[in-house]
């Protein structure tokens, strides 16, 4: 198990900082890879939660995003391959955490978006997205930003500001990210 916190770099061997962040800030980058099996959610979960009080998140946001990573995790153990790895990627950058976790899959097929599962994912997340790649290998990605957006604050508006975070093609059109 990889628990390794890295700083990406433009040549992505060390050497002059990447700043994919505004401002030119650090991103932080922390990957951890565990045998596909219910018994390690417990590990990815404390993390999650570590992470997220590290990035200075509400307790009920670290809350919120601990629920939402295990239900990815959980809806991805279904169709992973015996003995393959659960692969689960944060991407910390300010006031926002990037998760992606991928497995090798059985079907090759993204998790159905008619499950109470997805529902509550999209409802605990920002953002919510699924994708296959050509070795079947099976990705949810999810974004969780820190408290309330000012947006929501000091606008009247009612509906989301445009994100370039996508939902997953078909996707219902729930949450902040998913509304109109």
């Amino acid at each position: 198990m990889d628990t390794t916190p890295k700083t990406e770099t433009a040549s992505g061997q060390g050497g002059v900082p990447k700043t994919g962040v505004p401002g030119g800030r650090l991103r932080d980058v922390v990957q951890l890879t565990l045998p596909a099996a219910s018994a390690y959610l417990s590990v990815l979960r404390t993390a999650t939660a570590s992470l997220a009080a590290r990035a200075d998140f509400t307790l009920d946001d670290i809350e919120d995003l601990r629920i939402a990573v295990d239900e990815a995790c959980a809806l991805l153990l279904l169709s992973a391959v015996p003995g393959s790895d659960l692969e689960c990627t944060f991407e910390l950058s300010p006031g926002v955490i990037d998760v992606s976790v991928t497995v090798l899959s059985l079907d090759g097929e993204s998790p159905s978006i008619e499950t109470f599962a997805w529902t509550v994912l999209t409802a605990l997340a920002d953002g919510v997205s699924s994708s296959v790649d050509a070795d079947s290998r099976v990705t949810i990605g999810l974004r969780k930003r820190r408290g309330v957006p000012e947006e929501y604050i000091h606008s009247p508006q009612t509906t989301a500001p445009k994100t370039p975070w996508t939902e997953s093609a078909g996707a219902p059109a729930t949450g902040p990210v998913g509304t109109p």
